[in-house]
């Protein structure tokens, strides 16, 4: 069990129907959406879903919601775990949610390891680690001579996007983007300089994030490690072509502006 502010959250192996609570809601939406689109297509709806049943929930001023959960087809268990930690934590995080327990429901032994495990170590690190919103974070535009390098990240929120991740503790901007850079790309950075800092609320689905971007030039043989599952380099006169993550396309479209 772990708690956010009054709020207990258990994950128990149980069929949602004998469970005694205020409110079940219902994962089977999520057998609607195409199973042939990519990760960051299906993420928006999925996410909507579990918003929807934890909002309604706590607007009819329940105590005790169940979510029902289903793993949609060819979407990973870990990326569904980060989903739906993410939407209890933001509703949950202000104090104000009259929710006193969120139990999550799971139908095996399988699913049900891997949101224990997700979701109780997730919830810590965000409480714990990162001690409380806005976050500090921090992304690359690190330039090669044929283009930019690119990510693809292996958690939600999906999709492509500049390597970059949290600021830890006692860590400088600067010594974050180069960790990072070299852990997700495997390229060392060099002519480091800042470029902007990004900062709207509504930039990251998941929580408030205060994004620092730096320019650098990538040194060394590009290989995804960390958090990216894969990588490309981008021709420059390719890169808005794409779909990215947070706000990225917005963050290279102003960088290709000043570029010129």
């Amino acid at each position: 069990m772990e708690r956010i502010q009054q709020t207990d959250i258990d994950v128990v192996l149980e069929k949602a129907k004998n469970i005694d609570a205020d409110f079940v809601g219902s994962f089977l939406d999520v057998n609607k959406i195409d199973s042939s689109l990519s990760l960051q297509e299906r993420e928006a709806p999925i996410r909507k879903i579990c918003r929807d049943i934890l909002e309604k929930s706590n607007n009819e001023k329940h105590k005790t919601v169940v979510l029902d959960i289903i793993l949609p087809k060819n979407f990973p268990a870990v990326g569904l775990t980060r989903i739906v930690t993410q939407e209890i934590y933001r509703l949950l995080k202000n104090g104000k949610a009259l929710l006193e327990r969120i139990i999550i429901a799971v139908d095996n032994k399988e699913l049900l390891e891997v949101f224990e495990k997700e979701v109780y170590g997730y919830i810590h690190h965000l409480l714990k680690h990162l001690a409380g919103e806005p976050y500090c974070t921090v992304d690359a535009i690190i330039e090669r001579p044929e283009g930019l390098v690119i990510i693809e990240r292996s958690n939600p929120p999906f999709g492509w996007a500049l390597p970059g991740g949290f600021v830890e503790p006692g860590e400088s901007l600067e010594a974050a983007v180069v960790r990072e850079a070299k852990e997700e790309t495997n390229l060392d950075l060099e002519d480091l300089r800042q470029f902007h800092t990004y900062s709207d609320p509504s930039r990251d689905p998941r929580f408030h994030t205060i994004d620092t971007v730096f320019v650098a030039k990538g040194v060394g043989t590009p290989q995804s490690g960390d958090d990216a599952q894969n990588l490309k380099i981008v021709p420059y006169d390719k890169l808005l072509e794409g779909m990215y993550a947070f706000d990225h396309k917005e963050i290279i479209k102003t960088y290709l502006e000043q570029r010129k």
